[in-house]
């Protein structure tokens, strides 16, 4: 078990990705503290999985700092922080209004910042006391680099995350503390599940998807714990893309029938 005892904090961790990081994470022997805003699925699969929830708006400072709190007063430390919380808006660029824009970057960019500085500062502290540095896993995305414009806040969003991953690991790295990201492309979530039925829309993701599937929520969940764990002590600052060869492809791929 590579996470044996370590404290994890797994946010948007009640359905998809999260979920699948935290049952990994568990698998792994950690402490994990799930967070969420979707609180009745949330305390459900945390009771299923002997995991802790907390209701956690990660755009929000003073509940940012009730999870950290909450955290630190049941497992007394804080190793691993999965910033996965995200949410994304389709409308056309010349439509998105200000408060649509500034839900998506509160949540996928400025919710990820306030936990990684919350969490930093506790690892910090911890690395001085004499406990083993820490970890923090940000979810970016193919689009950190691609550009869809239907969803323009969300691309915006991801491409901060990345330089957050690289800014946060420069500033941590004196203290051993590790930072990396993972770009998931179209991975079998129950956002892509709603279009598996339509073959004009899976044959325009399998397009773009040399390895010729969508990838599963699970595969995510263990770069993640591989990227939490010892194993990867000397990564930071890296993106990790888990797209099926997306990103390195300039043209489009024959679609089995």
């Amino acid at each position: 078990m590579k996470l044996k005892d370590r404290v994890a904090i797994v946010t948007g961790a009640s359905r998809g990705i999260g979920l699948a990081i935290a049952e990994e994470f568990v698998k792994q022997g950690a402490k994990v503290v799930m967070a969420d805003v979707l609180d009745k699925e949330g305390e459900a699969e945390a009771k299923k999985l002997n995991a802790t929830y907390q209701h956690c708006d990660v755009s929000k400072s003073s509940e940012v700092k009730a999870l950290v709190a909450a955290t630190l007063k049941q497992h007394g430390a804080i190793d691993i922080l999965v910033n996965n919380a995200a949410i994304s808006i389709v409308g056309e660029f010349l439509e998105i209004t200000e408060e649509q824009f500034d839900q998506v970057i509160g949540i996928n960019l400025k919710g990820s910042f306030l936990l990684s500085q919350a969490c930093g500062r506790e690892m910090v502290k911890q690395v001085a006391a004499g406990r083993k540095a820490g970890a923090i896993v940000n979810m970016s995305s193919v689009n950190d680099t691609l550009a869809i414009p239907a969803i323009a806040p969300y691309t915006m969003s991801k491409g901060g995350v990345r330089q957050l991953t690289k800014v946060s690991a420069l500033a941590l790295a004196p203290h051993g503390i590790r930072v990396n990201a993972i770009g998931p492309g179209s991975i079998m979530t129950d956002m892509l599940k709603g279009v598996a039925n339509d073959k004009v829309a899976m044959n325009r993701i399998l397009s773009r998807t040399p390895l010729g599937r969508p990838g599963e929520a699970s595969e995510i969940a263990t770069i993640a714990s591989f990227l939490a764990s010892e194993e990867a002590s000397y990564i930071s600052g890296q993106v990790i893309y888990a797209d099926g060869a997306r990103m390195p492809l300039n043209y489009v791929v024959p679609v089995k029938e």
